[in-house]
């Protein structure tokens, strides 16, 4: 697969989506550990396989998805988007997410008349826009209480 390139796996069914429930169930106890270091898995005709902890928390959490019924996307971080997708992923408007390419808030670069959005830098927005709506919720919570209001 290249950075180009996105993998999908479409919601499974029968016999596929036993196999996935199942294969969660006995791998998610795995991560309980506290352990940081490679999981070491056993590959048919290879032998023992460490697998960065990283790399499993990702499978097992595809796992999870697919045995809860849902498709699975791979979206690698140097993918561009067009300006659909991107505000598809951010759950906005195309007009708004335009006006926050225009406006700096997120990196883009044009080709011909297109923009286009690196994956990362899209991930990177919502994850600072998480994080300050968070800081504003909490400080909203700390006000209310300390006027004993109500909410």
């Amino acid at each position: 697969m290249t950075t180009a390139t996105r993998r999908v796996v479409p919601p499974l069914e029968g016999d596929q989506l036993s196999q996935a429930t199942r294969a969660y169930r006995q791998l998610a106890p795995v991560l309980k550990s506290r352990k940081k270091a490679p999981v070491r898995l056993v590959a048919d005709g290879s032998g023992i396989v460490a697998v960065p902890r990283e790399a499993f928390e990702l499978f097992v959490s595809a796992l999870e998805r697919l045995a809860a019924g849902q498709a699975v996307t791979l979206i690698p971080m140097t993918r561009e988007l067009t300006t659909q997708e991107a505000a598809d992923f951010l759950n906005v408007s195309r007009p708004f997410l335009i006006r926050l390419l225009e406006g700096g808030q997120i990196p883009f670069r044009k080709v011909g008349t297109h923009r286009r959005i690196r994956f990362g830098d899209v991930l990177h927005y919502r994850q600072e826009d998480d994080r300050k709506r968070a800081a504003i919720a909490s400080e909203l919570s700390v006000e209310a209480e300390a006027l004993d209001l109500e909410y």
